[in-house]
């Protein structure tokens, strides 16, 4: 063989076993890919594993008198391994699977017992590790699904996979609603209390090994976190239930009755600033109405009349006026307009009168003459009370208030303090308003209003809020005397009197009605009206702060009659409650002059209702029955024992226990009367037989 031929020999023959190898491998190739390709795939995606975050419980929300406002539950997401280790055998998977189908269509009813068992052998088929089974499912239904067949195999072994989610709820449903707010992921900062305190509720999230499963599915690696999440903190809140009941209900009815556009209600105890109740309704449709915006603390617009507190405070302040100083009521005419009473003249009256009446033209007339040379003296008086200012509340939203000052405000003209002196050209918020009447009854001390009082984890206090002094003293006790007396006036002789007034305890407070403007066209586009209320009760002991304002009621649109049955509905109703309210509750000690009334009668039942009293009676005997003795240290019980054919003593008893006792003694009983026995036929300790007629008298 020449050379040439030996190597094309050679070159065929490396040629040949590159073409063999090549075959090779692509039939190898063709094998793992096809033949093998869901073992190596399902291999592939074991070897992937993450870390996730775990959701920590969220902390609870209380109110004042630990209510639970919010709180977390668990919820579960239902999955199932078609082959974990119980039930890899398809014998012992095909045995119980119909019978699981139909437990979980008798419990879920949203599918029948084939469709159950049909979806779950689908699952089988295509060897699911991680089939959905169903969602939100409580923990008493996971309790009851961990017996079902097949899942009762065991923990791990039946294939039941159980993801814990954790659900927000509120116990009292729209009650606070708004106050309490919510998590949401779209905004921020959140909502209400649960925004405000997320650092502290939201606790701190754990970690979790999650393995890739085939078609990207990630499942737990351990049924437990591998690091466990922090539960959140629990916040206390100044809100009470009952008082936040009242408020809502009230103001509710008020909104539908004047079919008006929204409104707002706010309690705040006098002495701490803390809010008892904050209800905010807005119509969503005719009669129809709903927390959807805060405008208790949001809803800034001009105050109108109630607002006149600040004018003649600052008149009192500065002595320019007293309250028995004479001023002109009806209409007051600054150059190119004329400020009028809607109610029309009384006259000229005192300053004190003119308040009660909520004249408009008097204090217009009074600011205007008094500071019109100076303005900036009385905007001074307005941003010494902080009235431009925020208040720093703990829940976010607060709108920034708008008070003009001459020098500052380019909008300001000759109407600006005229009109400023009953409430127009400024925007304040409800809460704003309160907190300066809360200032009065407070004799002076200005505070910011609070809604969390403390946080706990645990159940031990980590940290506790007290209201914010704003101003130590908004005036002189002078004038805050002044003032007092004229914000009763209102109630007594005024503008608040046929409907706000109660014999039964003094309310100081006043009453608004404001023209509310449109942002492009002004007060005379719609004449649209908001009515307001604003006071504190009991006007000589003051503990709670209240206002009610009323946006946009169709037909009276006056403060006094549109919020003023709010305020006295909800003042009536706290009043009645609170026990320590009344002034007028006499104490009385067992021992001293005067006991209570008493009937002789069982002693089981006397000495319950004793106890109940806190009263100390001296029983002289343990018989079953007993008679009372009066003395002058109270009540001494004698022993009145059944003697069979002895007549009883029933004098002081009741007739129940008097007929019992004659009953048993076979007499036939006469009544005359009612009450308790004032004498009794047959003397008692007289020998009586069976069947001998008695007469007894009640009075």
């Amino acid at each position: 063989m020449n050379i040439r031929a030996n190597i094309l020999l050679r070159v065929y023959l490396a040629f040949g076993l590159i073409v063999l190898f090549a075959l090779a491998v692509f039939f190898r190739l063709g094998q793992v890919q096809f033949v093998q390709g869901k073992k190596w795939k399902a291999m592939a995606d074991s070897l992937s594993t993450r870390y996730v975050n775990v959701e920590a419980t969220r902390g609870n929300i209380y109110s004042n008198d630990g209510s639970l406002l919010a709180t977390s539950v668990p919820e579960y997401e239902l999955r199932m391994d078609m082959y974990a280790g119980g039930i890899a055998d398809d014998k012992v998977f095909n045995q119980k699977v119909d019978s699981l189908g139909l437990k979980l269509a008798q419990l879920f009813q949203d599918k029948t017992a084939k469709d159950y068992a049909r979806y779950l052998r689908k699952g089988r088929q295509d060897s699911a590790r991680y089939l959905l089974i169903h969602r939100k499912v409580g923990y008493s239904d996971l309790k009851t699904i961990r017996t079902f067949p097949l899942y009762n195999i065991g923990k791990f072994s039946g294939g039941l996979i159980a993801v814990q989610q954790n659900k927000r709820i509120l116990p009292f449903q729209a009650l606070a609603a708004r106050t309490i707010g919510y998590k949401n992921e779209n905004v921020a900062n959140g909502v209400g209390l649960e925004g405000a305190y997320k650092e502290y509720i939201n606790g701190e999230t754990g970690k979790r090994l999650m393995q890739r499963i085939a078609g990207g599915v990630y499942i737990p690696v351990n049924e437990e976190a591998e690091v466990a999440p922090k539960d959140g903190a629990d916040i206390i809140s100044t809100i009470d239930v009952n008082m936040q009941d009242l408020a809502q209900s009230a103001l509710e009815k008020q909104l539908i009755l004047s079919k008006a556009d929204h409104g707002a209600v706010i309690v705040m105890e006098v002495a701490t600033g803390e809010i008892r109740a904050v209800a905010n309704f807005s119509k969503v449709e005719e009669g129809v109405y709903k927390e959807k915006f805060n405008y208790a603390i949001a809803g800034n617009q001009d105050p109108g009349s109630t607002f006149k507190l600040a004018s003649y405070m600052a008149l009192l302040e500065d002595k320019l006026v007293d309250t028995n100083t004479m001023v002109a009521t009806g209409n007051y005419k600054i150059p190119g307009h004329m400020i009028k009473d809607s109610h029309g003249s009384i006259g000229v009256v005192t300053v004190k009168k003119a308040f009660e009446q909520s004249s408009n033209a008097a204090i217009a007339y009074l600011i205007n003459s008094k500071y019109g040379a100076d303005p900036k003296k009385f905007t001074d008086h307005l941003y010494d009370w902080h009235l431009n200012e925020k208040m720093g509340l703990q829940i976010p939203g607060e709108a920034m208030p708008a008070v003009k000052n001459a020098k500052t405000n380019k909008s300001w003209g000759k109407m600006t303090l005229p009109q400023m002196a009953y409430g127009y050209e400024m925007q304040l918020t409800p809460l704003k308003m309160l907190s300066l009447y809360n200032a009065v009854a407070n004799n002076g001390k200005m505070v910011a209003p609070i809604f969390v009082k403390e946080i706990r984890r645990l159940g031990n206090p980590i940290e506790q809020f007290k209201a914010r002094v704003i101003n130590d003293k908004i005036c002189s006790d002078e004038t805050l005397s002044k003032i007092k007396k004229m914000l009763e006036g209102v109630v007594l002789e005024g503008s608040g009197k046929q409907i706000v007034y109660n014999p039964l305890y003094p309310i100081a407070g006043k009453t608004g009605t404001a023209q509310v403007a449109d942002a492009n066209k002004g007060y005379k586009a719609n004449k649209q009206y908001q009515a307001s209320f604003v006071g504190y009760f009991p006007a000589n002991k003051p503990k709670y702060s209240m206002i009610v304002v009323i946006n946009d009621p169709k037909g009276s649109y006056y403060g006094a009659l549109v919020s003023g049955p709010v305020f006295r509905e909800i003042a009536d109703r706290i009043y009645a409650s609170d026990i320590q309210m009344y002034n007028d509750v006499p104490t009385r000690l067992v021992g001293s002059t005067g006991n209570p009334p008493t009937k002789a009668g069982q002693s089981k039942a006397t000495q319950k209702v004793y106890k109940a009293f806190g009263f100390k009676p001296l029983f002289a005997s343990k018989s079953e029955y007993y008679n009372i003795v009066d003395t002058s240290a109270g009540e001494v019980f004698q022993e009145n024992t059944e003697r069979k054919g002895v007549m009883p003593n029933v004098s002081g008893m009741g007739l129940k226990d008097a007929l019992y006792l004659l009953g048993n003694a076979g007499l036939k009983t006469k009544v005359y009367g009612s009450g308790k026995v004032t004498a009794q036929s047959i003397a008692a300790g007289t020998k009586v037989g069976k069947g001998l007629g008695v007469q007894i008298e009640l009075n």
